[in-house]
């Protein structure tokens, strides 16, 4: 099976239905709250690449993990982030402009910084990633979606609610579907690596939730906005990093994928436990 005729529609779906949920004024909270939105723009951006690259060094992950476990923490937050603040009693609005920021900030960052890490780590095992292809490959895949379901939002409101309230039901299965996909595809790398791999992103998604809460204390955020920014760090967008790590116009890999599938699973039991404990509090 080629699996990417199942990821690059998936990808599309979700990022239509994220810009379903936007509004042009989701982009502008900085203007008005500059504080967190700095914070969690900060720890998506800097904080987690960076404490990616570190762990996977001290850890000793084989280069072609490596770059898919740097890639996963370049990823922007998902919608469901936006679910996860809700239910954490969080700042909705504040989730909703980080993830709408993140999504278009990191069309740029992503083939910039991976294509850094492909030249630093690549070459080890001949992989290599044509930055320029990725970015148009972001451009068709990630920002027209969001654009036009910005658009649908702004023309036809009643009707946008309508079909977000749809696809919103069907992106998780979705990924759940694409996961399930890639694990049976991959399973022997999986299962093979998944105690290293598996470690790692535990202690990424530990370290960046860690590190949103103190970003979020040294520039004295509420404490709503402080739980998104626990949330928004530490919740990526992991269909994103497989797309680009299984496409044509990305890394053409499928084995770079493997870090961001043990990621989705980890991610959701970590931020579950995490909501379930703010909830008990």
């Amino acid at each position: 099976m080629n699996t990417i005729w199942i990821v690059l529609p998936i990808l599309t779906l979700l990022m239509f239905e994220l810009g379903l949920n936007l509004k042009i004024e989701d982009f502008k909270l900085f203007k008005t709250r500059p504080r967190p939105v700095l914070a969690g723009l900060a720890g998506q951006l800097i904080v987690l690449p960076l404490l990616a690259w570190l762990i996977g060094m001290a850890l000793g992950l084989e280069p072609i993990y490596l770059i898919g476990f740097v890639l996963i923490a370049c990823c922007p937050g998902g919608s469901s982030s936006n679910v996860f603040s809700m239910l954490a009693r969080g700042d909705v609005a504040l989730s909703v402009s980080l993830t709408a920021c993140s999504s278009i900030i990191t069309l740029v960052t992503v083939p910039l910084i991976m294509g850094w890490v492909s030249m630093a780590s690549g070459s080890a095992v001949n992989v290599h990633l044509p930055v320029g292809r990725l970015f148009m490959q972001n451009i068709v895949l990630m920002f027209l979606p969001i654009a036009v379901g910005i658009a649908v939002r702004k023309k036809w409101p009643a009707a946008a609610d309508k079909m977000h309230a749809i696809l919103s039901r069907i992106a998780f299965p979705a990924l759940i579907f694409l996961a399930t996909v890639f694990f049976i595809q991959n399973r022997d790398a999986i299962i093979d690596k998944f105690g290293q791999l598996g470690l790692s992103v535990s202690v990424l998604i530990l370290l960046a939730m860690g590190s949103g809460a103190l970003l979020s204390r040294a520039l004295r955020l509420t404490g709503q906005e402080r739980r998104t920014i626990v949330i928004e760090v530490g919740m990526q967008n992991a269909a994103q990093a497989i797309a680009i790590a299984s496409s044509p116009m990305g890394f053409n890999n499928d084995v770079i994928a493997v870090p961001a599938i043990i990621y989705a699973l980890m991610m959701n039991v970590i931020l579950i436990t995490y909501v379930a404990i703010v909830k008990r509090r």
